[in-house]
């Protein structure tokens, strides 16, 4: 009987989480960081974000063959 109540709460755990990281609790005010607006002040704090380029790394230049 134990068992079978344990069974029972980890699947409503389970399915708790579930709906959760889903954003179905996002009515009762629950909802999971990625879905909602993360860290927006520290969007707000960028300065001139557009200047940032992404480079290719050079290739190393070849090595001699001496010793």
């Amino acid at each position: 009987m134990r068992l079978r109540a344990l069974v029972v709460l980890l699947l409503m755990a389970n399915l708790l989480y579930f709906a959760w990281a889903r954003g179905g609790l996002a009515m009762f005010g629950i909802v999971p960081a990625r879905l909602s607006q993360s860290e927006p002040e520290r969007l707000a704090q960028q300065i001139r974000p557009q200047l940032l380029q992404i480079r290719k790394e050079e290739s190393p230049a070849p090595a001699s063959s001496r010793p």
